[in-house]
């Protein structure tokens, strides 16, 4: 069976990424794929990153110690970001799990103020309050959306150094954020940002300037980019939807009613591209499962 259409048609991989006995998912919520295409299932299970081949055996697995798993993301050194949403940091290792940087401090939350409703804060406050993902920038910058309790984006030095955050609490204006969720670099470049409960997606320049807005999503959780520069927006409400990331002009979409079927969505929650163009889609909430589509040529 397939899914999607047009030049974005998948058929699924059913048989893909296969646990030993003894070890299940729970909520998948972060994916990323290295420059090998290995894959990095980031999961609340004990288990909680769980590395995979592109074929879909599994390599390694770290039990570590993180209260929220939430963002993945592995750049080109091959060094493994992990957000830990509840401890309030983002934390860098390398391939051999020693870990090499600490952004925010653990289990010390910054001030925004009470909620005026859900998810969306009084203020924008530091780094961090309840983080959610990562991104590499030009010259190896971090940037890292900050975004259940505060409503930010942060930019850092490759070292660590906090170079500038921007964001507002509001559901209305560029730059206004509820519940920045996912964070990525388009190949121009761009900040891209999921405004999960906003349910739009807003790019920004690497210094925090408004450039564009998509609208019409489903509470986007997390984007990421393919070979060809589209845009793949993983969407809590059952759907993944792919974008030319030029203009934002719908090219396919996957799922939009909820189902555990095969295929089908419950709570997509983080997504990667391969160098082939194949995708992976981790679900959170009753989902609880990792899917790889095969981009069909």
């Amino acid at each position: 069976m397939a899914f999607g259409s047009g030049n974005y048609t998948y058929e699924l991989d059913s048989g893909w990424g296969k646990l030993p006995d003894g070890m299940e998912f729970k909520q998948v919520a972060g994916v990323a794929v290295d420059k090998n295409d290995n894959v990095y299932v980031y999961n609340r299970g004990t288990h909680n990153l769980v590395i995979f081949t592109r074929e879909g055996d599994m390599i390694t697995s770290w039990d570590v110690e993180h209260k929220e798993p939430h963002g993945v993301l592995v750049d080109d050194n091959n060094d493994i970001f992990l957000v830990d949403r509840n401890s309030h940091v983002v934390l860098k290792y390398n391939q051999e799990g020693k870990l090499l940087l600490t952004l925010g401090s653990r289990d010390k939350p910054s001030d925004t103020g009470e909620q005026t409703q859900r998810f969306l804060v009084e203020k924008p406050g530091g780094p961090f309050n309840m983080p959610t993902d990562v991104a590499i920038g030009d010259g190896g910058d971090i940037f890292v959306s900050d975004g259940y309790s505060n409503c930010r984006v942060h930019k850092y030095s490759s070292t660590g150094s906090l170079i500038l955050s921007w964001g507002e609490p509001g559901k209305t204006n560029p730059g206004d954020f509820h519940l920045p969720h996912g964070v990525g670099i388009d190949h121009e470049g761009r900040v891209v940002v999921c405004d999960r409960e906003n349910h739009r997606v807003q790019i920004f320049n690497q210094e925090g300037e408004f450039l564009a807005m998509w609208t019409g999503f489903r509470q986007p959780t997390t984007v990421s980019f393919g070979p060809d520069g589209e845009a793949y927006v993983s969407e809590l409400q059952h759907r993944l939807t792919i974008v030319e990331a030029a203009t934002g002009k719908v090219l396919s979409q996957l799922g939009g009613e909820s189902s555990h079927e095969p295929g089908q969505f419950v709570a997509p929650h983080g997504a990667a591209v391969d160098s082939h163009g194949d995708m992976y889609v981790g679900e959170v909430l009753e989902g609880q499962r990792i899917q790889k589509f095969i981009r069909q040529r």
